[in-house]
């Protein structure tokens, strides 16, 4: 889809870490890549994967533990601040990072330079949070690791349009979807390991992040931009593919709310999942990093296998939205269960079940969402922008949940959770441009 100019770009080649680089006229205009081989794919899926544990892990295990040392009983209503405020700058983060990488003319590439600053933005951030004395720095240090890896997610998704064509991206998304679930479990798994040690449960993630998403911008043949096809900045720009008055737009905005609306669903499990199991369940604060360890561990591995399944079927069937809908409704049924389990073994028989709609729909919703840009030529920014459907439920569902936990507890709760996944599968119904 993208394209560097030939004076830059890589010869093409079909297989090995990249696929054809795709070359830049001097319009800016981007034209489709070649089919990229299997290494490409691991090597992108390790990369993302490591961009995805150091959001995830604090996010689950480490933040709460961390407010918990600090606050005590108050845990829950600084989680929702801190988690809040994060959502929010990452909500922004994203599609200024993104419009920034699509208008980078670097000579090392349009994506890697912001790899690089983001991680160590990122890690600085973190940094911050593990050795704060107080909740005011907690929110410093996290919304700074949310701003700078956010914008590591942003470059990184541009990949997927540079450099995979649209037959090959049902089964890429696939794979990506894969890894959520395998960061749930290797970021949990890095802080069970590295648990009691404050400093060790952050920065391991970081370490980790840094060796696999360098490795990647090291190997790829990254597209270039030509000084004199860079657009001027704008921004009113930023946001053309939520424009009322785009009739192209249409697909895109139907596809950002039904992200929205299961991202939301999920951010009511995720952000909660460990005051769950110490208040519905009883469990003791020994024994929650553990059990969630478990929950993320039985959740991964019904992702993967939905995953690893749906997006080459949809590669073959050329169908998007059945999938993304189907994903929806069974991730609801899965909060469902959630709502009404009264026991751990209910618990984890509710993850399972929401597992399996989590991996339908992470495996098709990214290609479904990259066939329907509305600017081949800004996918960074799109793409960001997009993210913004991913980062605000984030802060809503902290906002929200005390109202929805005082009115019936966790009940109301993972209730409204179903309500919005069932929100999701009708939203994605009206767009066109897919099948």
């Amino acid at each position: 889809m993208s394209d560097p100019s030939p004076a830059t770009a890589a010869p093409a080649r079909g297989v090995g870490p990249v696929g054809r680089v795709p070359r830049q006229r001097g319009s800016g205009a981007p034209v489709a890549p070649s089919a990229v081989g299997w290494r490409f794919v691991v090597e992108y899926a390790a990369a993302y994967t490591g961009a995805v544990v150091v959001l995830i892990a604090p996010l689950v295990v480490t933040l709460a533990i961390r407010l918990d040392d600090l606050v005590g009983d108050r845990a829950p209503s600084a989680l929702a601040l801190v988690a809040g405020l994060g959502a929010l700058v990452a909500m922004v983060a994203n599609p200024v990072f993104g419009h920034l990488s699509d208008r980078t003319t670097s000579p090392y590439g349009m994506r890697r330079p912001w790899l690089a600053i983001g991680l160590v933005g990122g890690s600085l951030g973190t940094l911050i949070v593990a050795l704060a004395p107080n909740v005011a720095t907690v929110v410093v240090g996290w919304c700074l690791a949310q701003a700078f890896f956010n914008g590591v997610l942003a470059a990184l998704l541009a990949v997927l349009p540079d450099q995979v064509p649209t037959r090959q991206r049902g089964l890429v998304s696939g794979v990506l979807g894969v890894c959520l679930p395998v960061a749930s479990v290797v970021g949990t798994f890095l802080v069970r390991l590295s648990s009691p040690h404050t400093l060790a449960m952050f920065l391991a993630p970081c370490a980790l992040a840094a060796v696999l998403v360098g490795w990647f911008a090291a190997r790829l043949d990254d597209r270039r931009l030509e000084p004199t096809a860079r657009a001027s900045w704008s921004w009113r720009g930023m946001a053309p593919g939520l424009s009322i008055r785009s009739p192209a737009s249409a697909d895109f905005r139907w596809a950002f709310a039904s992200r929205f609306l299961f991202v939301l669903a999920f951010a009511c499990l995720t952000s909660y999942e460990a005051f769950y199991l110490l208040d519905r369940l009883n469990s003791s604060d020994d024994a929650v990093p553990g059990q969630v360890f478990a929950a993320t561990l039985l959740q991964s591995g019904f992702v993967v296998v939905a995953s690893l399944v749906a997006g080459p079927l949809s590669d073959r069937s050329g169908r998007r939205k059945v999938f993304v809908g189907t994903a929806a409704v069974v991730f609801a049924v899965g909060m469902l269960v959630l709502a009404a389990a009264s026991d751990l073994t209910s618990f984890y028989v509710a993850l399972a079940v929401s597992g399996v709609g989590l991996g339908l729909y992470v495996s098709i919703d990214l290609a479904l969402v990259v066939d329907v840009l509305p600017d081949s030529a800004a996918s960074a920014k799109d793409l960001g922008l997009f993210n913004i459907a991913g980062a605000l439920p984030y802060s809503l569902a902290p906002a929200a949940a005390p109202a929805l936990l005082a009115a019936g507890g966790y009940t109301a709760l993972y209730g409204a959770a179903a309500v919005c996944a069932v929100g999701s599968a009708i939203c994605i119904a009206p767009v066109r441009a897919v099948h």
